[in-house]
């Protein structure tokens, strides 16, 4: 799979009174498939505003977001409210800092619901055999293999992050947006959850972005950007194979 993510000179602002505020001013960065560039920078500083905005959830005043994947390159700048739902859903997976997990849904039923949205009503049972394979398969690789049934009420925190990292894999990604994924976590379940995302990325081929105030995990990285007021620097390149 060849996925790559390049942003260009991206520049968001927000209306304040008669002015604007810069969330974003001219950012530039580029991640290709199967590696993780981390974004650190203080709160407020524009990270997760980024994350949301490569991910079509918001629409830059300027500059091109260009994800390349098997199919071509897209400018998700560019795509009309409907088509960026429609990619969001197929090709990018988020992994928001709280799980977000339906209470009323079963683990497995969390990953299932991210294949059947905006289908049919009907959905024919080899379909469904198949999307239940995936799902299991990818509980297996986050480890929580006989927890297919438990609720989330039912799961520690560790485990609901996992369960968010599996949902946000379902429909195989090229883009993988992760805002905070340890923040929730104690030193050592936050150690694994990272562990868990490089390994995930390797194997999926996803270009993916983390957002983190955890410093720890940097080493991990394939790249490591800093934010300060919407302006971004990069701090760690990736070394060329």
């Amino acid at each position: 799979m060849t996925n790559a993510l390049t942003v260009s000179d991206l520049t968001l602002t927000f209306p304040d009174g008669a002015d604007r505020i810069t969330a974003l001013h001219h950012v530039n960065l580029h991640v290709r498939g199967g590696e993780i560039a981390a974004i650190t920078g203080p709160s407020g500083s524009g990270k997760s505003t980024l994350l949301a905005t490569v991910s079509t959830l918001l629409r830059p005043d300027s500059g091109r977001v260009e994800l390349e994947t098997d199919s071509g390159t897209v400018n998700l700048a560019e795509l009309s409210r409907r088509d960026a739902a429609t990619l969001r859903r197929n090709s990018i997976g988020i992994v928001f800092q709280q799980s977000n997990l339906v209470p009323a849904l079963t683990t497995i039923e969390q990953l299932e619901a991210m294949v059947h949205l905006g289908q049919s009503w009907f959905v024919s049972p080899s379909k469904r055999r198949e999307v239940r394979a995936r799902a299991r398969d990818l509980l297996h690789a986050v480890g929580l293999t006989g927890h297919e049934n438990k609720r989330p009420a039912q799961l520690s925190g560790g485990q609901r992050q996992r369960v968010n990292i599996a949902r946000a894999l379902m429909n195989d990604p090229s883009l993988l947006v992760i805002d905070e994924p340890t923040s929730a976590l104690d030193q050592e379940r936050g150690a694994a959850i990272i562990d868990l995302i490089t390994g995930i990325v390797r194997e999926h081929g996803a270009a993916t972005l983390l957002v983190t105030h955890d410093l720890s995990h940097l080493d991990q990285m394939d790249s490591v950007y800093r934010m300060v007021d919407g302006v971004l620097t990069q701090q760690k390149a990736v070394i060329a194979a």
